[in-house]
């Protein structure tokens, strides 16, 4: 759905940002996350975000973006030199732009200068939000399917990303991290397997609350998966090789007595996902 990419004094090595953090990398790492100063500003800088940069390979993406660019820099930003617009432009293919900020800092901190790149951008964008280009986009995108249908189609073949279509509305990514070959641009098959038990088991305890007038003011589910040993499960009848498992921690909030939590516990099970996951299930595959 990306139809053109503008870059604001990016960094072509994702990693040169590690350096601002100094010496609370470690902190950061032990901690879980950190504050830290940018640019004369304070961030909260996580865990996840420094394994993220750290990961990170731009050339190759930008290589193979297949979308316009446009490279907004200023020539006296201290904190990424303009070195990094000339990379990330050289790595580029056309259509490709670049444009100066002139004076300006590295979080466009003045008026000015955050107005000026604003219309810059504007004006460059127009012409693939709309129009031909635009059209030739939809033209390129792929078919959706009928409502009740989900599709999924190889959008990486040299890794594993995947575009997942959901009848005719909606659109969202799979992935495997990078570990395992892929790209981790979005959740793993057994991600999207335990979100949709999540979010079924998430419904249905609401639903259940709206009827009856509970005093429920917030429900979240965390789900993992994992295999275990079928002879460590007491109530499977499964009693060799491994099973998969999947858990559930349900947080309700609100002025529920202990009898309403328990309800709402017992009702988690009465989800529809959870009860096709719990039982026989027939998976049919044809040839198109």
């Amino acid at each position: 759905s990306v139809r053109a990419v503008a870059t604001i004094g990016a960094p072509f090595d994702p990693g040169h940002v590690l350096a601002q953090f100094g010496n609370r990398l470690d902190e950061i790492d032990r901690e879980g996350s950190a504050e830290v100063t940018l640019a004369g500003r304070s961030f909260r800088i996580s865990r996840e975000f420094v394994h993220d940069v750290t990961a990170a390979r731009l050339k190759d993406a930008v290589r193979g973006l297949k979308r316009p660019l446009m490279i907004l820099h200023a020539p006296r930003d201290e904190v990424v030199g303009i070195d990094n617009a000339t990379e990330i432009f050289m790595a580029a293919r056309h259509p490709k732009s670049f444009v100066s900020l002139d004076s300006a800092d590295h979080l466009l901190s003045r008026a000015g200068d955050a107005q000026f790149a604003a219309e810059v951008i504007a004006g460059w964008a127009g012409h693939y939000v709309g129009g031909s280009a635009a059209e030739d986009a939809a033209a390129d995108a792929p078919a959706a399917p009928p409502e009740g249908t989900v599709r999924v189609i190889e959008a990486d073949p040299a890794g594993f990303r995947q575009t997942v279509l959901s009848g005719p509305r909606h659109r969202l990514t799979a992935d495997e991290p990078v570990d395992f070959g892929g790209s981790d641009t979005g959740p793993g098959p057994y991600d999207l397997l335990a979100a949709g038990l999540g979010a079924c088991t998430s419904m249905t305890i609401r639903m259940y609350a709206r009827r009856k007038g509970l005093p429920l003011d917030h429900v979240a589910v965390d789900v993992s998966h994992d295999r275990i040993h079928a002879e460590d499960c007491a109530d499977c009848e499964t009693k060799t090789g491994k099973i998969d498992r999947f858990t559930r921690v349900i947080t309700l909030e609100g002025a529920l007595d202990e009898a309403q939590r328990a309800r709402l516990m017992e009702i988690a099970d009465r989800c529809p996902v959870h009860r096709t996951l719990t039982s026989e299930i027939r998976i049919e595959t044809h040839r198109a």
